[in-house]
């Protein structure tokens, strides 16, 4: 637990600063050096029946008063110099209470992009679904660390195609040529009996680590102050030495870091030079402010001075997002890294510490710099991202992969998009090339579903109504096609995007749901009412549970065991 000194001032908000402090008998830290001779006077506990009002008292002379606060872990704890402590009291606000212990404070500043979840839609006036490709798993691994907590988990930080995609699938491998395969299957709907599930699954070809083109590596590190701790810097150096006992002697590694300023740390390093890497990891501290967009602009032009033509040319980003200095907003960034994605340098996100991580900044900066996001919380987090799915994390096989699922009038009355809301995409820039979808890499999958709603469906479906009618399909070829499954994507150094259509027939469908499609369901579920949506339908925690405890390899995946454990002891309604 870290201590610092604090002069604490009210006004309108609360704000600290950092003074120096020396120990005293009760254990206590308290300021060394007061800041007026009235420092230590005792509070007039008369004037208000006990208590006083910090509002009416204690601003008058705020500038006087030192406290100290103790970080534990996000929560803050302060304490005033004459170990009286500050207590909460009525709705008048905070007060000081001679001899009373102030109770611990969430000190929380993280931040979450809002998305409304998607609504069912008519197929009559949008045939078309249409998104990017998304291979992010930060959303389930950040849920996680709040469980694990006993957090309350926002809405908002719960992204459900995240969690579906945190787990492997059993995908067949893609045909010759192709970089991927296609996976499709449709079954009653465990939640809503009006509709159907439908799975659209996607398998990235894996590849034999032996044989990828070498690696030009950028490590960009954030050590800026709030980095500051084992679970944040001190994690990201374990991490990242993870890292370097994998590079092969052909391989480049540099080293930028930023606080309030950056700095190249180690430019061009080979892959046999281990040592020196860890090194310089290790002598990295936190300290400063966060001008995160100069880090950027520097590890790029870095990593495009030693740009290995047909290799994997990456920039990875360990930070908790929190930009204080230079460029700070999120538009602005987004702008920045679509300008430096233009090299052909790929970027990887991930996201460390908790209570002032920026999550929609770090989810904003992999979407548009042709990359990835990743959060970690454990050392056995980042094994898994860095070690274990090393080829989908740092090596793109197909990039601006998107899907459109063009649905059949004949058929199906409407249809509900499960997660990726922050990915859809127009019809119209299905076809656009210079629309941007999104990066998968060597072994990765893509996971979506679909809540289907087929014509005699008694669910309840918004409907535009035409003057001129709405022409529906009457082509006798088409009565056994629920839907089409259209995917575009480029390859890695490509400009033009392949076309690939899979129709999916009546011959999908099954009465019951396979084991791919029941674990991913009951993932969906899960986050459904974490996220307490409108739309969980009759899902309950304890028969999801024992619904995917029976499904294969849920007692042999360390993973699945981890979601079935973590989720059957939470408190989720």
């Amino acid at each position: 637990m870290k201590k610092r000194i604090v002069s604490l001032i009210l006004a309108v908000v609360l704000s600290l600063s950092v003074t120096a402090c020396s120990d005293n008998a009760d254990g206590v830290k308290y300021a060394s050096t007061p800041t007026s001779q009235s420092q230590g006077q005792k509070v007039d506990d008369q004037k208000t029946g006990g208590r006083v009002s910090v509002l009416d008292e204690f601003l008058k002379t705020y500038d006087e008063a030192e406290c100290t606060y103790e970080m534990d872990g996000g929560y803050m704890m302060m304490k005033n110099s004459t170990s009286a402590a500050m207590a909460a009291g009525d709705a008048e606000g905070l007060y000081f209470a001679p001899g009373e212990e102030f109770p611990m404070i969430e000190w929380n500043t993280e931040e979450y992009k809002y998305l409304k979840e998607n609504s069912w839609m008519s197929v009559k006036t949008s045939p078309f679904s249409t998104f990017a490709a998304d291979v992010d798993t930060a959303s389930y691994a950040n849920v996680r660390r709040m469980l694990t907590r006993n957090q309350t988990v926002p809405a908002d930080a719960v992204r459900l195609e995240e969690m579906i995609n945190y787990f492997h699938y059993d995908y067949a491998q893609p045909k010759a040529g192709e970089p991927f395969s296609v996976t499709t299957e449709m079954a009653p709907c465990p939640w809503n009996e009006n509709s159907k599930l439908l799975m659209v699954g996607l398998a990235a070809k894996d590849l034999d680590m032996s044989e990828v083109p070498n690696s030009n590596l950028v490590f960009l590190i954030d050590v800026s102050g709030s980095m500051e701790g084992e679970d944040r810097l001190g994690l990201v150096q374990r991490s990242f030495k993870l890292l370097c006992e994998e590079l092969r002697p052909g391989d480049r590694v540099s080293i930028v870091t930023y606080a309030s300023g950056d700095k190249v740390v180690l430019e061009g390093a080979t892959g046999d030079e281990k040592a020196k890497i860890c090194d310089a990891i290790e002598d990295l501290f936190a300290s400063g402010g966060t001008n995160g967009g100069k880090g950027i602009q520097s590890a790029y032009q870095i990593a495009e001075k030693y740009f290995i033509e047909g290799g994997n040319n990456r920039v990875i980003l360990a930070t908790d997002g929190d930009l204080n200095i230079g460029i700070t907003d999120e538009g602005s960034l987004t702008r920045l890294i679509q300008e430096e994605a233009k090299s052909g340098v790929f970027l990887s996100v991930l996201g460390f510490g908790w209570g002032n991580i920026s999550d929609s900044r770090m989810e904003a900066l992999a979407d548009n710099g042709n990359g990835n996001y990743s959060y970690i919380d454990s050392i056995a987090e980042a094994r898994k991202v860095l070690i274990e799915e090393m080829g989908g994390t740092l090596f793109t096989v197909a990039k601006d992969v998107k899907l459109q699922v063009e649905f059949n009038p004949n058929l199906v009355k409407g249809y509900r998009l499960i997660g990726y809301e922050n990915r859809t995409m127009a019809a119209e820039d299905f076809a656009d090339d210079t629309k941007d979808g999104g990066e998968i890499g060597a072994g990765h999958q893509v996971t979506a579903l679909y809540e289907v709603a087929l014509k005699d469906s008694k669910q309840e479906i918004p409907e535009v109504e035409s003057r001129y009618g709405n022409q529906e399909e009457t082509n006798s070829a088409l009565t056994d096609e629920y839907l089409t499954v259209n995917v575009r994507y480029k390859e890695p150094d490509g400009d033009v995007s392949k076309l690939l259509v899979y129709p999916v027939t009546k011959a999908e469908y099954h009465e019951q749901m396979s084991d791919n499609l029941s674990w991913a369901a009951g993932v969906a579920q899960a986050g459904m009412l974490l996220k307490k949506s409108e739309y969980a339908g009759t899902s309950d925690m304890k028969s999801v549970i024992a619904r995917m405890e029976k499904t294969a390899g849920a007692n042999e995946d360390e993973y699945k065991k981890e979601f079935l454990y973590l989720y059957s002891k939470a408190q989720i309604d």
